[in-house]
């Protein structure tokens, strides 16, 4: 079974003049193989919050939840020891938001549809034996799920045997852990491009499968 755990960092504001939105959206997947992987991560993202963030000593002020932002390195560092060995890949495009067409500035949830949809596309997943499954953070409005589940499976079932299933599911992150595992991923990917930032990125990096860009001004690249 192949479990593909989709998260975004930055945002999708255009509105440059008025306001400080990110200049880069980054989708991040993290693709991983197997129960027993996902057994590991899930395990790996608790023992992490337990040991680093809610020590004996701290737990009046319990954090309930992995995020990128608010960790430190050397949280970091520990959360991706405890996961080593898990069989997992991370995927990732980022969008250069000022290169994005004016009149899809207010179509953000066509935007959002087609990035992921252009990072899924690079997601290997020919090696499926019994499921797909993608994950992604709940939140979203029911008629943007029905929008996004609609697009992307339509996409995905022309890559996968009709005889394996596909799945998708958009959960709380504070009930998955392996949404919360994406995020730090996808975190550091934004800080690489964002803020040039790649004190995290280059701690992973070996476990970065595709970092592709999408920015259309390049003729040769479609742009949205």
């Amino acid at each position: 079974m192949i479990y593909l755990y989709l998260d975004e960092s930055g945002d999708l504001g255009f509105d440059f003049i008025n306001k400080k939105p990110s200049r880069f959206f980054v989708v991040t997947i993290l693709a991983v193989q197997g129960e027993d992987a996902r057994r590991r991560i899930t395990i790996g993202v608790k023992r992490t919050l337990r040991r680093k963030l809610n020590p004996a000593s701290k737990r009046q002020r319990m954090v309930e939840e992995l995020k990128g932002t608010d960790t430190t390195f050397e949280v970091k560092q520990y959360f991706l020891r405890q996961i080593k060995d898990a069989k997992f890949s991370i995927y990732s495009i980022v969008l250069n938001k000022k290169r994005v067409y004016e009149y899809l500035l207010k179509d953000k949830s066509r935007v959002y549809n087609w990035v992921a949809r252009l990072l899924l596309d690079n997601v290997n997943i020919s090696g499926a034996q019994t499921r797909v499954m993608l994950v992604l953070d709940k939140c979203k409005g029911k008629r943007e799920i029905e929008d996004f589940n609609t697009y992307i499976r339509s996409q995905l079932q022309a890559r996968i045997n009709p005889k394996i299933p596909l799945d998708i599911r958009h959960l709380d992150s504070l009930q998955e852990c392996c949404l919360q595992a994406c995020d730090m991923f996808a975190w550091g990917i934004f800080r690489k491009y964002e803020r040039r930032d790649n004190k995290w990125w280059n701690v992973f990096k070996e476990k970065v499968v595709y970092d592709g860009t999408y920015l259309p001004e390049n003729k040769n690249e479609r742009a949205l």
